[in-house]
C-alpha cells in the first residue's frame, strides 16, 4: 500500500502557468529564460503559501532542463524528476531558520566554487532568508555580488524588511501577492472534481476565504475535512472541525445592530464563547460582512466583488435595504 500524499504536495504546481494569481512574476521570469537575461540572484517575497517554493522550483527546471534552458520544462527528464523532489544534487534548497549562523554561509561560500554535477547550474535556494543572521549576511554579501557564472540564488522571504538593503541591492526582487478567492475556489475545484470529493458548494468559497490568500493552507485546510467527513463535506463539518462561525451567526449580529437589540448582540458572543470560536474571526466575519453589504449597495447584486452563495446574497440584499 503505497503512503498517501497530502493535496498541497500532490497538486504542486509544475509550469509556470499553474502558479495561480502570480501570472505577472512568471511571465517576466519566461522571458528572462527564452532571452537569456536570468539574473545571478533573484528574491521571492510575499504571504505563505502563495507559490514561492513552486516557483524557485520551476525557475531551476526551467534552467536545468535536459530540454532546456526553456520556459516549459519537460518535468519527464531526470534533473526535472529530482528538482521537483527535492532531491537533485545542484539545486540546494537550505532552510533559513535553521542553517542561518556565519559558518553555514562560509560552508556554502566554500561550496560555490564547484561545478554541476550534471546540469547547466549549481542553484541555491534559502527559504525564509529573513532568519539569517547579520554576520551570515555580511558573509554573503561578496558572494552573492559576483558569483561564479555556474550559480544561481534564489530566496524567499515572508518579512522582506527584515532583510538588509545590501542584500535588496544585490537581487532582482518579485513581490508574490495573496491568490485571489475566485482562482483557490477554482482550484479547490478542480481536486475534488480529480480526488472524488465531494462538498457542499458553500464549503470550498468558505474554505479560500478562511485561507486569507493562501492556496497551501486551503488545500490543507480541504485535505483535512476530506479525512473528516463520511461520504459530503457540509457546512456543518467545517463549523465543526475548524470551529468557523455560522454565516446565520453574522447575519443575527448586523440585523441586531440594525434593530439597536444590544442583548441579541450579545447573544452572539456568548454563544461564540460557549462554541469555542474564535472571536477574532467573528471580528474578521463582520468586516467582510459589511464590505459586502457596502458593495451590495454601491454596485448591485451582480458584481463580481462578491463572492457569496444565492441564498447568501438574498439575505444580504434585505439587510441592505434596511
Amino acid at each position: 500500500m503505497s503512503a498517501y500524499e497530502v493535496l498541497a504536495r500532490k497538486y504542486r504546481p509544475q509550469a509556470f502557468e499553474e502558479v495561480l494569481g502570480q501570472e505577472a512574476v512568471a511571465t517576466a521570469l519566461k522571458n528572462a529564460v527564452v532571452g537569456g537575461r536570468t539574473s545571478h540572484a533573484y528574491l521571492f517575497a510575499g504571504p505563505r503559501g502563495v507559490g514561492k517554493t513552486s516557483m524557485a522550483r520551476i525557475l531551476s527546471k526551467a534552467l536545468n532542463c535536459e530540454q532546456g534552458p526553456t520556459p516549459t520544462p519537460c518535468n519527464q527528464c531526470d534533473i526535472c524528476k529530482d528538482i521537483t523532489s527535492g532531491s537533485d544534487l545542484d539545486v540546494l534548497e537550505i532552510d533559513g531558520a535553521s542553517n542561518n549562523s556565519v559558518d553555514d554561509v562560509r560552508r556554502l561560500r566554500e561550496n560555490v566554487r564547484y561545478v554541476p554535477n550534471r546540469a547547466r547550474y549549481r542553484i541555491y535556494y534559502i527559504d525564509e532568508v529573513h532568519m539569517l543572521s547579520q554576520q551570515a549576511f555580511n558573509a554573503l554579501l561578496k558572494t552573492l555580488e559576483e558569483p561564479p557564472p555556474h550559480v544561481k540564488f534564489i530566496f524567499s522571504t515572508t518579512d522582506p524588511q527584515r532583510l538588509p538593503a545590501t542584500i535588496h541591492s544585490r537581487c532582482q526582487r518579485f513581490d508574490f501577492r495573496n491568490v485571489p478567492v475566485d482562482k483557490i475556489v477554482a482550484r479547490l475545484r478542480e481536486i475534488c472534481s480529480q480526488e472524488g470529493i465531494e462538498a457542499e458548494a458553500d464549503v470550498l468559497d468558505a474554505l479560500a476565504r478562511r485561507a486569507q490568500g493562501s492556496m497551501r493552507d486551503a488545500q490543507v485546510l480541504l485535505d483535512q475535512l476530506a479525512s473528516f467527513a463520511q461520504e459530503r463535506i457540509t457546512t456543518r463539518d467545517m463549523q465543526e472541525l475548524l470551529g468557523t462561525i455560522p454565516e446565520d451567526e453574522v447575519f443575527a449580529v448586523v440585523d441586531a445592530w440594525i434593530g439597536g437589540d444590544v442583548a441579541g448582540a450579545l447573544g452572539v458572543v456568548e454563544r461564540a464563547a460557549e462554541h469555542s470560536w474564535d472571536l477574532r474571526e467573528l471580528l474578521s466575519d463582520l468586516v467582510a460582512h459589511l464590505r459586502d453589504l457596502v458593495v451590495l449597495v454601491s454596485a448591485g447584486p451582480d458584481s463580481i466583488l462578491l463572492r457569496r452563495s444565492e441564498a447568501a446574497l438574498v439575505k444580504l440584499t434585505e439587510q441592505a435595504k434596511q
